[in-house]
């Protein structure tokens, strides 16, 4: 037992570094925007078209991972994730325009969403009596990475150091749970239990889909701000990666302790909790400039914080006859949405500059109009989820059959 308790820290840890890898390509990535249309002429457009990659390639990764996990296992998921973020780190460095950025940055969206496939259910499957709280210390680990790289990237340009660099600092990460992989022993699971095909009947059901609908509003109000961090703060008066290292390292924290908080509010309270801060923190950026802005990242980090591992912990508990198919799509769909969102995104900075520039505004000020006008545009997705996780509150609690039936059925996998 003991020996089996050593092997799943170690595997944790594991899918922890792995973890890092991907969002250190998001905190990265957040950071170069601005080299990358410099040395390559792109508008905001077509940077949110590379950045649309990345969240593209991540949920066809997860979608693929969901279908075969229960037939090759996790561990041949999480090989297949250091390939592709080893190539296309690689691809990345090397890349000489548009279209090399596009594919390199699909190929490492496809690394980061077969992370997410091959971890998330194991994870499940190792902690079947805390997945809720296990997922959330796991996902401490995408906020942690982009504090990292946040960090990294903001000495590392304030340095004089390139792009390139950066994304080449992405690679330590990668080449250590590469390395990790060799040794570490994946738990085996009872097939007989796992069954795709019993999953993919299970999808279709409405509490289901309604979480689905849900994760693309959460990714997007927290992901679609991240991202563009730089592009829509770059002249509030406070610094992006800053902020976004403030945001980031917060998050962690949240999710480290989340244990007493899930088991408090229980995860549906914890959503509701979350959409009304997140919703609070984009207003007040939106306003704010100065100072100000950090202490409205403080409350954005708030919102923001359990909204991804809790929305899986939600499938877990609620709807476990979904499988591994379930919380992979369910991942794949955040990411999705994200991945329509960014080019969007990146249009209405442009327009929004535009106006501001027609308006006979100096550079920055049409830089400042911009980001709020694009902050405005989000607060939408944070305010719908108010309205929905009520309602996911109300139809849990007066559903309690529900609740306890999900429970029953987690702890047996």
């Amino acid at each position: 037992m003991d020996n089996n308790n050593h092997n799943n820290r170690l595997v944790f840890c594991l899918c922890c570094i792995a973890l890092v890898v991907t969002s250190m390509t998001f905190a990265i990535r957040a950071g170069i925007l601005g080299q990358l249309g410099e040395q390559f002429s792109l508008s905001d457009t077509e940077l949110g078209w590379v950045n649309a990659m990345a969240f593209l390639g991540f949920p066809i990764a997860t979608m693929v991972g969901g279908a075969i996990y229960n037939a090759i296992g996790a561990k041949k998921l999480v090989a297949l994730a250091f390939v592709c973020h080893f190539a296309g780190l690689i691809m990345t460095i090397y890349a000489d325009g548009f279209w090399a950025l596009l594919l390199s940055t699909f190929l490492i969206g496809f690394a980061n969403g077969s992370v997410e496939a091959g971890c998330n259910p194991l994870i499940a499957e190792m902690y079947p009596k805390n997945t809720t709280t296990m997922l959330n210390r796991f996902h401490v680990w995408f906020p942690g990475g982009i504090v990292i790289g946040a960090l990294a990237s903001s000495a590392m340009t304030a340095s004089g150091f390139n792009w390139q660099w950066q994304v080449a600092l992405i690679l330590l990460p990668t080449v250590i749970y590469g390395a990790m992989m060799i040794r570490a022993k994946f738990p085996i699971f009872d097939t007989r239990t796992h069954s795709t095909l019993s999953n993919l009947q299970n999808l279709i059901s409405p509490l289901y889909l309604f979480l689905v609908v849900c994760m693309t509003l959460t990714a997007t109000t927290e992901l679609g701000t991240q991202q563009w961090i730089e592009r829509i703060l770059g002249a509030s008066g406070a610094s992006p990666m800053m902020i976004l290292a403030l945001i980031t390292g917060l998050m962690a924290v949240g999710r480290f302790f989340a244990g007493p908080i899930v088991h408090t509010f229980n995860p549906t309270g914890v959503l509701l909790g979350s959409a009304i801060c997140a919703t609070a923190g984009i207003f007040v950026m939106s306003q704010a400039e100065g100072n100000m802005v950090y202490l409205a990242a403080v409350l954005f980090a708030i919102g923001v914080t359990y909204f991804w591992p809790t929305m899986l912990g939600c499938v877990a508990e609620y709807t476990p006859k979904t499988g591994a198919l379930g919380m992979s799509l369910m991942g794949g769909a955040g990411m999705f949405a994200v991945s329509l969102w960014n080019p969007v995104i990146g249009s209405w900075i442009d327009s929004a500059r535009a106006q501001a520039t027609a308006a006979n505004l100096d550079a920055q000020q049409a830089d400042v109009l911009a980001g709020q006008a694009v902050l405005g545009n989000i607060l939408l997705f944070p305010t719908i989820l108010i309205i929905a996780f009520l309602g996911l509150y109300f139809y849990i609690k007066n559903n309690k059959g529900v609740d306890a039936h999900a429970h029953v059925a987690t702890s047996k996998e």
